[in-house]
């Protein structure tokens, strides 16, 4: 393993407030980063907020607001959510901030300067609510399939065109020479697809007397950055580039830095897996090492919408359940090559299952049963079949995050809290009072408490501290369920 980790997420727009499905990716980013630090590398951890762009600008004058002014309001949010999830991400990097405009301008300058930059006038339809434009087989009924309540754009005006078409034998190459490039497969393939099919240049600037909020374009003070083009480059950006150049290349630019991943929707696919690749090419700077694609999340299987009524903030799961709680739900119920469901009765059904009745019961057991009879941790197992199973376990948890299969790694850690629980009643110590049985038993938990800390943090840290003889009290109160759809 090398000892530089970089991970980063999208940077998703402040036009709105962050949405469960966000919510999931930061916390898949975040077990990830955990899971790295505790195996000992060092770990940078990237997000942060979008803040260019057309939905950007109509939002601000909708609300009477400078850009800049709402920008800086909605970012909050954004910001906030790292207590609220409790993330660990090391930098939050807006797409405002001096050090990312000026990483931008020198990147379009370098694919400037490599031919692939040039100026046409065009007209195409273009939809806001993807900041792309949109062809007409891509369409549905006229509309954009991922932003169905948004019209479809004509624009029709002079501007700068990235050479995207240039690099479609260079990103099959690279895709064959890196055959892990994108996970899961399905999305791989799709993207291989995608571009096999012919790739045409896309618009990389807006005409600043129409949309002016974005980066100005060097040299041409009448144009702004197209949004996307601007934003990708904040991957980079986060590390300095082009100014730090150690840093840039310890976590992103070397061999001996395979593991600088990206975590992004599957209506991020095209634009982190072949165009951003593509501009990497133009600009003369590595590709990304490996970019993880996660499905979407339905609600009670339907898309999330707010006519519909059945969007979910993420804040207020925290505030009703705990942060734990909502984590453990998104990583154990969202599968990570497809699209995953979420509603309130699964969310209580899964807590009391497996947090309630599940690993706190289990550790209630383990430190009542501890106390009663004065037995304390055992330094190594006395018996070989939970020794095994605790082996087996950390060896599963890292197969399946090196997959992005959460879920599994999850399911893996619960496997020792069956086989504890099966133990207790195999051994009744409270009868025994066999020490060595429930020292096994506490170094279980122990064990289990190192395992479940990427997934469950707060709650790993309380069963370190059970262990240690604090009081904690009940780890997971059992809840009644929900009646109504608003989980209120």
């Amino acid at each position: 393993m090398s000892s530089k980790y970089y991970i980063t997420t999208t940077l998703p727009y402040v036009n709105a407030r962050p949405h469960i499905g966000f919510a999931l990716e930061i916390i898949q980013a975040d077990v990830l980063a955990r899971w790295q630090r505790l195996r000992g590398a060092e770990v940078f951890f990237n997000t942060g907020a979008d803040e260019h762009g057309a939905k950007i600008f109509e939002k601000a004058k909708e609300l009477g607001k400078t850009p800049q002014e709402y920008c800086d309001e909605s970012a909050r949010p954004f910001l906030a959510i790292k207590e609220k999830l409790n993330l660990s991400f090391d930098n939050f990097i807006r797409t405002t901030d001096v050090r990312h405009i000026k990483a931008a301008q020198v990147f379009w300058k370098r694919c400037d300067a490599n031919g692939d930059i040039y100026k046409k006038t065009y007209k195409a339809k273009y939809c806001v609510g993807c900041e792309l434009e949109i062809t007409d087989s891509q369409l549905k009924d006229g509309k954009c399939p991922i932003h169905p309540n948004k019209e479809i754009e004509i624009i029709e005006e002079e501007n700068y065109f990235f050479r995207f078409s240039r690099y479609q034998k260079p990103l099959l190459d690279f895709y064959e020479a890196n055959p892990d490039f994108v996970a899961p497969d399905v999305r791989f393939n799709e993207i291989k697809s995608f571009v096999s099919g012919g790739l045409r240049d896309f618009s990389i600037s807006r005409q600043k007397e129409k949309m002016p909020w974005g980066i100005a374009v060097p040299g041409d003070e009448s144009q702004v950055m197209y949004v996307w083009f601007d934003a990708l480059v904040n991957y980079i950006s986060c590390l300095g580039w082009p100014n730090d150049e150690k840093k840039f290349e310890e976590f992103w630019g070397t061999k001996d830095c395979p593991n600088a991943i990206q975590v992004a929707g599957k209506d991020n696919l095209r634009q982190q897996s072949a165009m951003w690749q593509a501009m990497l090419m133009s600009a003369g700077l590595p590709n990304s090492k490996q970019i993880f694609i996660h499905g979407f999340i339905t609600s009670n299987g339907r898309k999330m919408s707010k006519s519909l009524g059945n969007v979910i903030d993420p804040v207020d799961l925290v505030d009703k359940y705990g942060a734990d709680a909502t984590r453990y739900f998104l990583l154990r119920e969202i599968p990570a090559d497809e699209d995953g469901d979420f509603s309130y009765q699964k969310f209580e059904e899964r807590y009391n299952s497996d947090l309630a009745k599940g690993l706190g019961n289990f550790a209630s057991r383990v430190a009542t049963i501890a106390k009663k009879i004065g037995a304390a941790t055992n330094k190594e197992f006395a018996n070989n079949e939970l020794k095994d199973a605790v082996d087996g376990a950390c060896s599963d948890c890292d197969k399946f995050l090196r997959q992005y299969k959460f879920n599994e790694a999850l399911a893996a850690v619960w496997k020792l809290v069956n086989l504890g629980d099966k133990y207790i009643e195999l051994t009744q110590p409270w009868k025994t009072k066999d020490a060595v049985a429930v020292g096994d038993l506490l170094l279980m938990l122990s064990e289990i408490a190192k395992l479940a800390e990427p997934f469950i943090p707060q709650t790993a840290q309380k069963i370190k501290d059970m262990l240690l003889g604090e009081e904690i009290g009940i780890l997971f109160p059992k809840i009644e369920y929900t009646l109504n759809k608003n989980g209120k």
